[in-house]
């Protein structure tokens, strides 16, 4: 039997908590081989971003090569970028294959500082949305992307118009960054993947409820979740990605990827080990049988 296989373009994050690091992690409790290709090598800790330094663009389209042409994959994952020459140069190396893309939109860190040019922007809209499988932006890089921020039904349904014109009909939004909470499911329609806290959880009040929402073949589809009250939440979305991405490579229909993707997260989030004097890692703990 051949383990699944995944290729993860990202950049480093010396904490560990984010990046290649979280990535690696999240593979590894999936059960799924993970291979690299470094982007950039940030100096960070749990508390702020210090620097991003580029990898040369030659360098990584080389690391993508050497993983492909030996080990191969059965998905990707795109993270970090950096620069509009590297976006270019991932944009060049993948065009030629159709292997599963998981593209998480990283443009922020969660410090804010920039992670993602201009021109590198223009490179996501231009050439790997429509390379992607699933898009995962949050609702501020939603707006960056799109020009709307869905703060209700009808701009979230034409944040999804963008997207699909913009060559791509698979986004994950992302909903942790709004506390008027814009996704609720009344707000929608369509199916709704409820966990049980939540569900027991509903009645306390929207701000107690965290939700994602998949556009896909047309259809919207609700992630709920208690919104947790802790701090150590540095590198969700990098593992929410790659779980996906694992889930692809598993090859699980997406809607099944993405719900046992935020499951995982969850509880990674549950059982984070508390470390570092600000947003501290995830506990990257087995993924549960």
């Amino acid at each position: 039997m051949t383990i699944p296989r995944i290729l993860i373009i990202a950049g480093s994050d010396p904490s560990g908590g984010a990046g290649i690091q979280a990535d690696l992690k999240t593979a590894q409790a999936f059960g799924v081989y993970a291979q690299t290709a470094i982007t950039a090598v940030t100096v960070q800790d749990t508390v702020k971003v210090y620097s991003v330094n580029p990898v040369a663009p030659q360098i990584v389209r080389g690391q993508i090569e050497a993983a492909l042409n030996d080990i191969g994959a059965d998905a990707i994952k795109i993270g970090m970028l950096a620069t509009a020459d590297i976006a270019a140069a991932v944009a060049d190396v993948l065009e030629a294959n159709t292997i599963p893309l998981v593209l998480d939109t990283v443009l922020l860190s969660s410090s804010g500082t920039p992670l993602l040019d201009e021109a590198g922007v223009t490179i996501l809209k231009k050439r790997l949305f429509r390379r992607a499988a699933l898009v995962t932006p949050n609702l501020p890089e939603t707006e960056v992307l799109t020009g709307v921020y869905p703060r209700s039904e009808h701009r979230l349904r034409n944040a999804a118009m963008v997207f699909k014109m913009l060559g791509n009909e698979g986004v994950l939004f992302k909903g942790g960054h709004a506390f008027d909470d814009p996704l609720r499911p009344s707000h929608l329609g369509g199916a709704t993947a409820t966990s049980p806290a939540s569900a027991a959880r509903a009645g306390e009040g929207e701000s107690n409820i965290v939700r994602d929402v998949l556009w896909t073949e047309g259809e919207f589809i609700s992630f709920e979740a208690p919104r947790l009250e802790t701090r150590h939440t540095h590198g969700t979305g990098c593992t929410l990605a790659t779980a996906i991405a694992c889930g692809l490579a598993q090859k699980l229909p997406l809607r099944e990827a993405v719900a046992r993707a935020e499951a995982y997260v969850q509880a990674a989030i549950r059982g984070a080990p508390g470390l570092g004097k600000g947003n501290g890692p995830l506990g990257h703990h087995p993924l549960s049988s």
